[in-house]
């Protein structure tokens, strides 16, 4: 019997790349979208001949955006893909040299956000017909390292392509983990740019459509007998929705299981959203950054009932908040990595699907109507504070930050979605903010990477078209990367940049001025003729620079300028950039201050009074730290 030929294609790597990667799909709950919904890239010799040339070639198949900076279009990627609830990404290629290393802080954003992306960052040569090459590292120790080693740390996968056909085994895999709820990260493929152009006789069916199911994994009858047990034990128990409550669109399973039970529910900044803010509830935001009756609760819970959360120091306080002594942790998350965190009893499952559990098998059961009119009437007197907070009661001066965000409370409807990662913004946004809807609240805090937000604002337009899109961004986080407005204006992308000057990193002034660093180089100031920093504020005009990229600029110099302004961004159909001269770090900012500690060390020995004093604070919030075991 003669055996049918294996039908066959013959591309080069780069071009049987793009063509397996236009064919991949997702599909959760019945819905099915492309896993990679485009590419990102910017060309050097390492790909312009390889991926570059493939694109061209397949761009039928591979909608291509075009980037400034190869960090932002990792970050932008980033952005799409937690708008799409991880279902869907984008991939990055750049060449081998710094367009590869410049990936690092990107791929470590995502991977440490459980957020996927594919990055296709060229290589030196596989066949090495000189040694070296331009841009090639050379290490006396080990020929077939590259400077593309430098994410592997920072991936969830890595596999360098030196043959055709190491493609088909090392793509499958890339495709695995970039839909495995518990394993998703960045996905390295190093491709060799001799390899990405070399053509090979491909199998057809590499190239047929695939469907990666993402599965909802269930809990285990045993671990949801304990969970519920443990529950009904409870007196004072506390959920903390962490981000994976969004990654499984577990909303309405929470506020079910709210409903039903009257347990309150705290929020991480990932998890921020997971309830409107008026669900009786919703308490806030915890830990450092939250409110203050989200941390009485917590002080006082004898359970916390963690919800894809992973219990970062923001959130615990550095081990100090969780106070009552029996406090307990019961937690549910697809990981077990982040399961097994604080001694908890685990709950291994999907977020939805272990919430719609334990919902059924705590019928009938409820906290006590003591409880739940505590910690509402705390709710309700923390709602004033921020008014206070919100509130100028003359609209002709210059806005604080709070005031910012009040004006922009005033403006946005559910609809809104408002992006910031770094600065002193998070802290005031997860105290402040008052999220109308589940994917309202866009803060990445895993990471807390300055230069995030314009790019991520552009990956969630691309990712919501329908929706307005605002990144709030302080000068600090501005000057770091501010190049992908060219990319907003160039793709008429009609996102909203809110750009705050307050002359310097203003999170961190204060941060040093409260462990005796005393500002110390956190001010954009000239030099004073002792050396410091503390002559008048540098003469620079971020908003001149904003139109000089294209963006339409609105000026806001006070706060009846600044609800004007924000309302015309709002109706803009082009990227606008509205700027405002916020009061300065060393004036009252409005919001509260923080309600719990966060572990910053502080010198032991030192003769400036301030660290002094900063080293005695320390010593008395370190020793009420434990470990829960």
């Amino acid at each position: 019997m003669t055996q049918r030929p294996r039908e066959s294609v013959r591309l080069t790597t780069a071009q049987a790349l793009v063509r397996f990667l236009s064919r991949q799909f997702t599909e959760r709950d019945g819905e099915r979208q492309r896993l990679i919904g485009a590419t990102w890239g910017i060309f050097g010799h390492g790909n312009v001949a390889g991926i570059g040339q493939a694109l061209v070639e397949h761009a039928d198949e591979m909608p291509f955006h075009q980037g400034r900076n190869e960090q932002a279009m990792v970050h932008a990627a980033v952005g799409y893909a937690r708008q799409r609830g991880r279902l869907s990404t984008h991939a990055v290629t750049t060449s081998i040299g710094p367009g590869a290393t410049n990936l690092v802080t990107g791929a470590a954003l995502a991977t440490v956000n459980r957020l996927p992306v594919l990055l296709l960052p060229g290589d030196t040569f596989a066949t090495r017909p000189a040694d070296p090459v331009l841009q090639q590292l050379e290490v006396p120790y080990a020929g077939d390292v590259s400077v593309n080693d430098c994410l592997r740390p920072v991936s969830k996968y890595f596999d360098r392509v030196t043959r055709p056909e190491a493609l088909i085994p090392a793509a499958l895999a890339a495709m695995r983990v970039l839909t495995d709820p518990a394993e998703t990260g960045a996905v390295t493929l190093a491709l060799p740019q001799d390899v990405q152009a070399e053509a090979f006789d491909w199998p057809a069916e590499f190239f047929a459509e695939r469907v990666w199911a993402v599965r909802r994994a269930a809990p285990d009858p045993r671990e949801l007998a304990v969970a519920a047990g443990a529950v009904r034990e409870a007196r004072r128990p506390l959920v903390v929705a962490g981000g994976g409550v969004h990654h499984s669109a577990a909303e309405d399973a929470l506020r079910e299981f709210a409903d039903a039970t009257g347990i309150p529910v705290a929020s991480t900044q990932a998890g921020k959203g997971s309830l409107r803010f008026d669900h009786p509830a919703d308490v806030g935001g915890i830990g450092h950054t939250g409110t203050a009756t989200a941390n009485e609760l917590a002080r006082a819970a004898d359970l916390v009932i963690g919800v894809g959360t992973r219990y970062s120091d923001f959130t615990t306080a550095s081990g100090t908040l969780f106070e009552r002594p029996g406090v307990r942790f019961l937690n549910l998350n697809v990981t077990p990595f982040d399961g097994h965190k604080m001694a908890g009893a685990t709950l291994i499952a999907d977020a939805r699907a272990g919430l719609d559990a334990l919902t059924g098998e705590l019928r009938g059961h409820r906290v006590a109507d003591g409880y739940t009119a505590e910690y509402t009437g705390d709710k309700a007197r923390w709602e004033q504070r921020v008014d206070a907070a919100y509130q100028a009661d003359d609209p002709d001066i210059r806005p604080t930050q709070a005031q910012v965000l009040g004006v922009l409370d005033e403006v946005v409807t559910d609809d809104d979605i408002v992006i910031n990662a770094a600065g002193s913004l998070p802290g005031d946004l997860h105290k402040l903010w008052r999220a109308r809807s589940a994917r309202q609240y866009h803060v990445e805090y895993g990471y807390s990477c300055m230069g995030y937000e314009i790019p991520a604002s552009i990956g969630v337009a691309l990712a919501a078209p329908d929706r307005p899109v605002w990144a709030l961004v302080g000068d600090g986080t501005y000057l770091m990367n501010p190049t992908e407005l060219v990319t907003a204006v160039q793709e008429d992308i009609p996102v909203k940049i809110v750009v705050l000057q307050n002359h310097g990193y203003a999170s961190i002034g204060g941060l040093s001025e409260s462990v005796g660093g005393e500002r110390f180089g956190t001010d954009y100031r000239f030099r004073a003729p002792d050396g410091t920093y503390t002559e008048g504020p540098l003469p620079v005009d971020l908003a001149a620079n904003a139109a000089s990229l294209g963006m339409r600029v609105l000026r806001a110099r006070t706060v009846r300028d600044l609800r004007g302004a924000l309302r015309e961004a709002r109706a803009a159909d082009r990227p606008t950039c509205v700027y405002v001269e916020t009061e300065t770090a060393d004036t009252v900012s409005g919001p509260p201050p923080a309600q719990a500690w966060w572990d910053v060390p502080v010198a032991e020995t030192a003769e400036r009074v301030s660290a002094v004093k900063a080293r005695e604070e320390y010593d008395r919030h370190v020793a009420a730290r434990r470990r829960h075991l």
